[in-house]
């Protein structure tokens, strides 16, 4: 489901927003959970560029879809949805840069998967349901824990215990047989000390996407003990999702034919087993995606005097699943099975149907100790990491396999293992050196170790056997940052910042690497240049940037077999651009926020690689300064919100430029433009015996563009000899959902 956008004051602003109905005796309680997370978080005076969500504007647009599209609103930033609806596989980009290179925390502890780099919604799905508010910084941002911030970080936090008893019953059903329900309680203060809360969700839509169904179950709960100087909270939550493969996305010759034929925006080649005897298509049922994620973390928070304060959590995070799916016209030995002789015909190929799991445990401990007092605003923080991730999978039926061939279902076919520890230190803070500046420097060491074993799930032709991963790589990463801000009066304030940022290859990098190359670490140095303006009518700010890459590892336009993106080392890279925003209070009624984002994203001196039919070989095309994958030059956003007594409407208008699909700049791989614009109508009101009520109606894409937000390269290749040489190229396409609906209830007691 393409998003409504957030109504977010564009003005940086470092106020975190909380309940307003704790009691006034619990003031010290209140201060507690403020602090919990403040040392992964930019504050007023920090020389970042950032922006924060408080729980009341992602409320407002919680109607289940994921969290990419809950930050949208925010520049720079684009969403993108398998299933073409909002709700699954979901991703975003910030100022060009794929997720796995966004560090993700939740109460200041690692999201990211450790080997992927990643964060997939779809294992925790509406968790912005258990979400107190959030802060998205640009660039490199703030030292903090787990992956790399190559581009952006998100810092999440979760919902504070309630301190009053309450009950809320939400739901929803719109397109696509979308439904949404979601149940929480809490018990409020128990004997002066105690309190515990609970959510659970349940999410299911059958997608724009054919046979995109989706199935998501999750909980949240959480548990607190806390006097005047301490908090004590442990907190599980996880999600179980079933989804039908969308990855594949839509082949270029079915979206967008050159026979004549009707485009079909809603086909989906997975699963796909043959044609009847009647010539309609076959899918597999089963063709799916089936995963259990679990969190916990136990946090103390600890005032040791009115200047410091001490804040250590524990972590483990449980992963445990698999894909499964129909292969067709598969060489047998890729899998380990033998060839089945007949007679005199010798059967190398079939059909058949594979598995591949998941099992991996994350865990570790993070730690900050803050101090506050006259000039001085200090942080020492850090923690330690390790994941242990096991990668193997199995055919579990192969067609026409003759019974006696050695052959058994579930039989293993590749295995290895990820191990992989992650230290980090760092101390950084803020100094007043006058009325008006304030001097910012933070320095973070990190020490990473990861080692692969085992066999991958490739068939290696050169060794006749499964790729063999025998990886053991060690990273030591020193990342410096610096920047002045300056407070010119109440109305504006100027900030610049540098920054240093170094990250480490996931394991895609590894092993969908070409032959005998070991990808390299990538290093990031973040210039950054603000302003900002805001009175009580009107905000405005522009932020410069650039970002300047050293061995960048950037999208090729390719993925694997599963979707997954590849990546290749790229030796000189900048992003530069600024970033626009504004808002204004027309009337107490009616307000408008809105972004504008221009930049260059460009790769220097660069070449590329195509396969040659007529030699065999690769064939060089130098192209030298070109556009770098997924980067869109130009993004807007805007927002008008009106409110008056109990009605509020929104109008969202988003417009997203040109990208391109691989490194060429080629407009015969790209994503065109698109311009898609949002309606949200809202009822609030009380009865007796509730607290509120609030009823919304989302019309998303009331236009009904007609649009791609992502999309890759499948198989690019020359044939031909001179004049006649000709490139050809597979492409895939993500269609997104045309005019579509969503209905929304939430029901507070």
């Amino acid at each position: 489901m393409k998003k409504f956008f957030l109504f977010v004051s564009c003005v940086v602003s470092s106020t975190l927003s909380f309940a307003d109905d704790f009691e006034i005796d619990s003031i010290k309680t209140v201060n507690l959970q403020e602090v919990e997370v403040i040392a992964g978080r930019a504050t007023a005076k920090t020389p970042v560029t950032y922006v924060n969500m408080n729980k009341e504007q992602i409320d407002e647009f919680n109607s289940g879809i994921d969290i990419p599209f809950l930050l949208t609103l925010t520049p720079s930033v684009i969403a993108t949805s398998d299933a073409g609806a909002g709700v699954g596989y979901t991703g975003f980009r910030v100022r060009g840069t794929d997720a796995n290179r966004i560090n993700i925390t939740s109460n200041g502890i690692p999201m990211n998967d450790a080997e992927s780099h990643g964060v997939f919604w779809v294992n925790i799905p509406d968790f912005a349901s258990s979400l107190q508010d959030l802060q998205v910084q640009r660039g490199v941002g703030t030292s903090t824990t787990g992956t790399g911030t190559f581009g952006a970080g998100v810092n999440m936090k979760t919902e504070n215990v309630s301190l009053e008893p309450f009950g809320e019953i939400n739901g929803g059903y719109g397109s696509f047989n979308t439904g949404k329900a979601t149940f929480k309680l809490g018990t409020g203060k128990i004997n002066n000390h105690w309190a515990l809360d609970a959510r659970l969700s349940s999410i299911t839509s059958a997608g724009f996407i054919d046979r995109a169904n989706v199935d998501l179950k999750s909980y949240f709960a959480q548990g607190a003990y806390f006097n005047e100087n301490a908090w004590v909270k442990f907190i599980a939550f996880g999600g179980k999702e079933k989804t039908y493969h969308a990855w594949d996305g839509v082949p270029d010759n079915i979206l967008f034919p050159t026979d004549g034929s009707k485009p079909n925006r809603t086909y989906n080649p997975s699963g796909y087993m043959g044609d009847d005897e009647n010539g309609n298509p076959l899918y597999y049922d089963n063709q799916t995606d089936n995963y259990n994620q679990t969190h916990y973390q136990l946090s103390l928070l600890r005032i040791l005097n009115p200047d410091l304060n001490f804040n250590v959590s524990l972590h483990y995070t449980r992963g445990l699943g698999y894909y499964e799916e129909y292969k067709s016209n598969r060489t047998l030995r890729e899998y380990g099975l033998k060839n089945v002789e007949i007679g005199n015909s010798t059967i190398e190929k079939s059909d058949l149907v594979r598995q591949k799991h998941l099992d991996n445990h994350f865990g570790g401990m993070v730690f900050s100790l803050d101090y506050s007092k006259e000039k001085w605003n200090l942080s020492l923080g850090g923690g330690g990491n390790y994941y242990d991730g096991r990668h193997f999978g199995y055919v579990t039926w192969v067609k026409n396999y003759a019974n006696d061939s050695n052959f058994f279902p579930g039989d293993e076919f590749y295995r290895s293992k990820g191990e992989k520890t992650d230290m980090n230190m760092y101390l950084k803070g803020n100094y007043q050196l006058s009325a008006r500046l304030n001097f910012y420097g933070d320095v973070q060491f990190r020490h990473i170790d990861y080692r692969i074993k085992g066999k991958n799930d490739k068939w290696d032709e050169s060794n006749n056997d499964m790729q063999a991963l025998d990886y053991d790589e060690k990273f030591n990463f020193c990342n410096p940052k610096a920047g002045l801000y300056y407070q010119i009066n109440e109305e504006n304030n100027v900030y610049a910042s540098f920054a240093i940022a170094q990250r480490e290859p996931n394991r895609n990098n590894y092993t969908d690497a070409a032959k005998n190359e070991i990808p390299k670490s990538e290093q990031l140095q973040d210039y950054e240049l603000g302003y900002k303006f805001q009175d009580r009518f009107l905000t405005f700010g522009a932020n410069l940037y650039y970002m300047k890459y050293k061995d960048q590892l950037i999208l090729n336009g390719k993925v694997n077999e599963i979707g997954e993106p590849l990546t290749s080392n790229i030796p000189d890279s900048y992003r530069a651009g600024i970033e626009l925003i504004a808002g204004m209070r027309v009337t107490s009624w009616f307000d408008w926020t809105g972004n504008l984002t221009l930049s260059r994203n460009k790769i220097k001196d660069y070449t590329e690689y195509v396969d040659d039919w007529e030699t065999g070989d690769k064939y060089a095309n130098y192209i030298g300064t070109t556009s770098i994958s997924y980067s869109p030059s130009l993004i807007a956003n805007s927002l008008f919100s009106f409110k008056h007594k109990n009605w509020n409407v929104g109008l969202q208008s988003s417009w997203v430029g040109k990208q391109y699909l691989d490194n060429s700049g080629s407009d015969d791989r790209k994503l065109d433009p698109y311009f898609v614009n949002n309606l949200k109508l809202g009822y609030s009101f009380r009865l007796k015996g509730i607290k509120s009520m609030d009823i919304h109606l989302l019309i998303n894409n009331i236009l009904n563009e007609k649009y791609e937000s992502n999309g890759y390269v499948w198989y690019s290749w020359y044939e031909g000899v001179g004049d006649a040489r000709q490139r050809n190229n597979e492409l895939r396409y993500f269609p997104q959902a045309g005019t579509h609906m969503m209905t929304h209830i939430a029901i507070r007691f």
